[in-house]
């Protein structure tokens, strides 16, 4: 076990030195000048005076060559210090501390919602004996997938904010605050979960062991519910993984939509901007989560099913 998780450890590692040196390239490869937009305060940067451009990037260290921009921040970054925000002066790492909360609130609401729909949708839609209430149940999932996720909050907003005034349309105010962009960002989550789980239960009920449990006489519901479901899951939980970095990806657009102050406005903010010591940031925070949850979830493997071997997978893989 410790030989697996040093490795998959090692794995992370990878990953994150790969979405932080992407992120910087990139950033880097934009067409617009940080310091430019810095001395016009987010206006036009055709009549900044040169001498205060120039002064700016001395400053932060934007007149050095890119290799050893890179390396110092690198250098940082193993330390955990991602630099100072160009925009607010503040360092990047606090700023990301600070939106952090509110987005944790808002992805763990949604993953919640998916969790529970998603495995309840599934449930649904391989239980009923009629052939056309599965297929009617089946459909949803590929319809939640493609519902673009800006889309969907605008329409609860315009359905239960404005013409129904149940829940506020902006801000952070509250528990109640939570519902609408919890549930424009779990809908995607949902039927991602919905649709691996329900062919997997598909799968699994068609598998000797349960044949036998209904020839000992189980009900319908026992079989289903106890015997196909704990297996089913498995692959569900496999995409837990993606599904959390879609959740983070997600409260960019739905943060937006609902005015809501987090990571999903900060990284807009800071992209619009070109702050690239707060995008990273906030980059490598994201990665670390993907690599985290991924790593919670193998190791859970072996709590769903006892024939799997972490161990075994280790020497392996």
């Amino acid at each position: 076990m410790g030989r697996y998780v040093l490795r998959r450890a090692g794995q992370g590692i990878f990953v994150l030195w790969a979405a932080f040196t992407i992120s910087f390239f990139i950033l880097y490869l934009l067409p617009s000048d940080p310091a430019a937009l810095m001395a016009s305060g987010g206006g036009e940067t055709d009549a900044v005076d040169p001498a205060l451009l120039a002064d700016l990037r001395a400053q932060y260290g934007l007149d050095r060559p890119v290799l050893v921009q890179y390396a110092d921040a690198l250098w940082h970054a193993v330390r955990l210090d991602f630099g100072t925000s160009y925009s607010s002066g503040a360092s990047a790492g606090a700023l990301v501390l600070q939106a952090l909360p509110e987005t944790l609130k808002l992805t763990g609401a949604a993953l919640v919602l998916a969790v529970l729909a998603g495995t309840g949708l599934a449930l649904a839609s391989t239980f009923p004996r009629a052939r056309w209430v599965r297929q009617l149940l089946s459909s949803l999932p590929p319809l939640g997938v493609a519902l673009p996720t800006f889309w969907v909050g605008l329409l609860l907003l315009q359905w239960f904010s404005f013409q129904i005034p149940v829940f506020p349309a902006i801000g952070n105010e509250g528990a109640i605050s939570l519902v609408l962009p919890a549930i424009t960002l779990a809908i995607p989550a949902t039927a991602g979960i919905a649709q691996v789980l329900a062919r997997s239960l598909r799968g699994t009920l068609t598998e000797p062991y349960v044949e036998t449990a209904r020839a000992k006489g189980a009900s319908r519901a026992r079989v289903h519910f106890a015997h196909a479901l704990r297996n089913a899951a498995i692959p569900a939980l496999t995409v837990l993984g993606v599904l959390v970095g879609g959740l983070l990806a997600g409260a960019v657009v739905t943060e937006t939509v609902f005015s809501r102050v987090g990571l999903g406005r900060l990284t807009v903010m800071s992209v619009n901007t070109q702050d690239i010591p707060v995008v990273q940031a906030i980059v490598v925070f994201s990665a670390l989560v993907f690599v985290v949850v991924t790593l919670v979830v193998d190791l859970v493997y072996p709590l769903l099913d006892p024939r799997i071997d972490v161990r075994r997978t280790a020497v392996t893989a």
